[in-house]
């Protein structure tokens, strides 16, 4: 036992509050307390909360006093002290606090939750006239059960709202409200047997398998069982599931053996987690491969970071394999970042298929058992020297996963706006931050994409990052031929088919004949974006949000993307009440449902935000186009982003005009982004494949630099109007969104803040003006937009703004404001 000294710790809690809190050890856990590891600390009146050590020390703090720690969960470190300064970097870089940054970067099973529960008053006096009937219901209950949580309530009473009747009960004295904290997390156990160490001799055994045979054939049957599963004389655990396999009627023959101490029954911990066997082995590469994998390393030797820019179908995924290869044999961890879950099941697989178990993946879509394992197991790979688990691969919340010998990290179609998170803090983006991870690992980090950011390319371009470029597709499959489809004409000579060219009809009924498949991109989900009368022009719009509701014909509901917001479908106009209520424009639900009308043998299927909510859909479409059960593919940027389908021949882009009108300086970078990569998915096998995009400017500047797949016109031009009107990657970006419910209030308290702002940094503030969309969620929306030079110093200005926030928070006019920092907007 330590001395007994007074120790203090410093705690974070997952909570969008500033700074740290500091706590008081009791002394008797003094051996128990570290940095990184999880207490359970009471915050506010009643409240428990998991709070995160980050700092022991013995100074008392002076501005209050120091409530005591509760526990000790962990006995060792969940988060190590690289995590924290991983963390700590966020927090300055991204203008959030440590709180919101490890809500973000903890799954939620190691984030205990405050739940309330009700136990008897034990003083109460037992009179129950006083009680309605219902809280008699539960006094009965609560002395049968000693405590019933708020869903034990919720079902006894048969009503959703309880509190009043809590209330009353706690005020009659009746019963007390106790908070208990719940972990989250449980672990799963499995059943093994072990044989008894009296038979484990040769003789012991011989004479026990006589005396079964003769006796109980079915227990000599287990024995059998059991002793496949392990080299006899030598015995090993064996999982009872394994023994019964196949043979549930066994199951009283081996209880019968436990009872005679034949077995020995026990239970270990399990794992979620399904195991995988590598089945191929690496592939040889290909002279261009090859060539560009001896430019990553030679890049490698004097610079942290590579650019990969490498064509659609160039075979990138192959290079980031043989990569993998050294650093596992290296014994070192590599991160693989995708900017969508979608793209994680192909990738996996191949990935899988050469390094079986020793990939593990990480995302939002599993649960959080599983999503504690994970954590557990990547904790754990370096001390334990386990196989599992040493490639990562994942979306941007694997960024925050206990790497303790990282290696390597990849971040493949690094140019992706998925990688940013926007709402709640941070708001930071997984590629920026990665490259921040990689320093303190003292490690590498690859960048791939067919499309490169503007930033990275010209980071590249001017010697910052290593630059490799494979202009050639894998074996020499030609790039797609693209045909532009002008709409305008179509519709004068009237061979428009709703939202389909002549065209497009015609070419996706012969790839049909030819058995091959083909995708259509359409950038906006549901079925019809909005609803609009033919006679006053009164669309639906959301009753929170300054947008119209959006029809989504599966359902039969309006929607609201911003808020979900539902209403029916209005059957005569609200505001004339005229019957010529017309669905205008058109979502990926409309062309799935319009294709079985004009392609009636035609197999579809959607992938997008609404159809693959569920957590294994993203698989199923997959799965179910890889193996030929769909025909055509409809999507929204999802069908964009790096899936790789050996019988697609034909793309269609049936609206590039809402990629190119979209008011954003970034807006063409986008545009060409989307339609090469979604054209780069057909004819990646076999043969060339060819898209058609639909579009009422065939003489756009990107549609003809997008005919010759020239990425570097594109980026030249850009590169010119972003230094001319100060946008990155000349200038760093600060956005504020401030919001209130009072449009009066925000107009002012906007007006005043930016004053303030432009005091002291000048003509660099733009704004505060309302975005497109400036009603979300029943609060007023206004943005102030802040362009900042390279050489000034980025902290300061920060440091600053946080002041002048925190400082407007101390007037009475600002007190219901919110302000939202977003540092590198996309």
């Amino acid at each position: 036992m330590s001395e007994r000294i007074t120790l203090f710790v410093d705690v974070l809690l997952p909570l969008a509050v500033k700074g740290s809190f500091t706590y008081r050890v009791p002394v008797e856990l003094n051996d128990e307390v570290g940095v990184g590891k999880r207490v359970v600390v009471n915050f506010g009146k009643s409240k428990l909360y998991t709070a995160l050590i980050v700092k022991i020390h013995h100074q008392a703090p002076a501005e209050y006093t120091a409530k005591y720690i509760n526990t000790v969960l962990d006995n060792k470190p969940v988060v190590l002290p690289v995590q924290l300064n991983f963390w700590n970097w966020i927090s300055n870089y991204y203008m959030c606090s440590m709180g919101e940054v490890m809500a973000a970067a903890l799954p939620s099973g190691l984030k205990l939750n405050s739940e309330t529960r009700l136990c008897l008053n034990q003083d109460y006096d037992g009179d129950t006239d006083k009680l309605t009937d219902k809280e008699f219901l539960l006094f009965e209950a609560l002395q049968a059960n000693n405590e019933l949580t708020l869903q034990d309530i919720v079902q006894i009473v048969e009503q959703k709202n309880v509190y009043s009747i809590i209330r009353s009960m706690f005020d009659k004295r009746v019963v007390l409200i106790e908070e208990e904290l719940k972990e989250r997390y449980k672990p799963v156990y499995e059943t093994y047997i072990d044989l008894n160490k009296q038979f484990a001799s040769e003789e012991a055994m011989k004479l026990l398998m006589n005396q079964l045979e003769k006796k109980a054939f079915k227990q000599l049957q287990v024995v059998i069982k059991y002793l496949s599963f392990c080299k006899f004389p030598e015995t090993q655990p064996a999982n009872k599931k394994e023994i019964l396999k196949g043979n549930d009627d066994l199951n009283s023959a081996l209880s019968a053996l436990i009872k005679k101490n034949v077995f020995e029954v026990f239970k270990l911990e399990a794992s979620r987690l399904k195991s995988y066997d590598a089945t191929h082995a690496i592939k040889e590469l290909s002279d261009v491969q090859q060539n560009a994998l001896t430019q990553i390393q030679n890049n490698f030797e004097d610079k942290e970071v590579v650019l990969l820019h490498g064509v659609t179908s160039s075979g990138k995924t192959e290079i980031y394999i043989k990569l993998i290869e050294e650093v596992i044999n290296k014994g070192e961890q590599v991160l693989f970042l995708l900017p969508e879950i979608a793209l994680t099941s192909q990738i996996i697989n191949r990935l899988r298929a050469v390094f079986g178990n020793q990939v593990g993946v990480y995302h939002s879509k599993f649960n959080e058992q599983e999503r504690v394992e994970i954590w557990n197991k990547v904790l754990d790979a370096a001390e334990f020297e386990i196989a599992e688990y040493k490639v990562i691969l994942g979306a941007r919340s694997a960024l925050f996963l206990p790497f303790t010998k990282l290696g390597l990290i990849i971040i493949d179609e690094e140019h992706e706006t998925s990688y940013k998170q926007h709402d709640p803090a941070p708001r930071y983006h997984a590629r920026d931050a990665a490259l921040y991870l990689a320093n303190l690992h003292k490690t590498k980090v690859l960048l791939g994409s067919a499309t490169p950011s503007f930033e990275s390319y010209y980071k590249a371009t001017n010697n910052k990052f290593g630059l490799v470029q494979i202009a050639e597709r894998y074996r020499g499959i030609e790039l797609p031929e693209i045909k532009i489809v002008n709409v305008s004409d179509e519709t004068k000579q009237k061979t428009m088919h709703s939202h389909f060219s002549s065209v497009v009809l015609d070419t996706l009924k012969l790839t049909l004949e030819n058995k091959e498949q083909a995708i259509l991109f359409q950038n906006r989900r549901g079925f019809a974006p909005l609803l609009e009368c033919e006679v006053c022009a009164w669309t639906p719009s959301c009753k929170n949000c300054d947008v119209s509701l959006s029809y989504h014909k599966a359902v039969n509901v309006l929607r609201c993307h911003y808020c979900g917001y539902t209403e029916k479908v209005p059957s005569t106009c609200a505001a004339c009440g005229s019957a010529s209520v017309q669905y205008k424009g058109f979502g990926t639900e409309k062309i799935e449902d319009e294709l079985s009308i004009f392609l009636p043998e035609v197999k579809v299927e959607r992938m997008d935000l609404d159809s693959t909510r569920s957590r294994f859909a993203y698989q199923r479409i997959i799965q179910n186009f890889e193996e030929g059960q769909t025909d055509v593919l409809v999507g929204t940027q999802m069908v964009t982003k790096g899936l790789d389908f050996d019988n697609v021949s034909l793309v269609v882009i049936l609206n590039a005009d809402s990629l190119l009108n979209f008011p954003d300086f970034r807006a063409f970078e986008r545009a060409y982004q989307l339609m090469e990569q979604v054209s780069g998915r057909a004819g990646r096998k076999n043969k060339r494949g060819k898209v058609i995009i639909q579009t009422r400017k065939p003489d756009h500047f990107v549609i003809e630099q997008l005919l010759t797949h020239n990425y570097q016109a594109l980026f030249n031009v850009q590169m010119n109007e972003r230094e001319k009107y100060h946008y990155p990657p000349f200038y760093n970006l600060i956005k504020l969104t401030l919001k209130h419910k009072d449009i009066d209030a925000l107009n002012y308290c906007a007006n005043l803040f930016t004053e303030r702002l432009r005091a002291e940094l000048g003509e660099r503030v733009l704004g505060p003006e309302f975005p497109g969309v400036n009603k979300v969620r029943n609060y007023h929306l206004k943005e102030v937009l802040i362009k900042l030079e390279k050489d000034i110093s980025q902290s300061k200005v920060k440091q600053f703004i946080r002041w002048q926030i925190d400082n407007a928070f101390q007037e009475k006019e600002f007190k219901s404001l919110i302000v939202q920092a977003d540092v590198d907007p996309v």
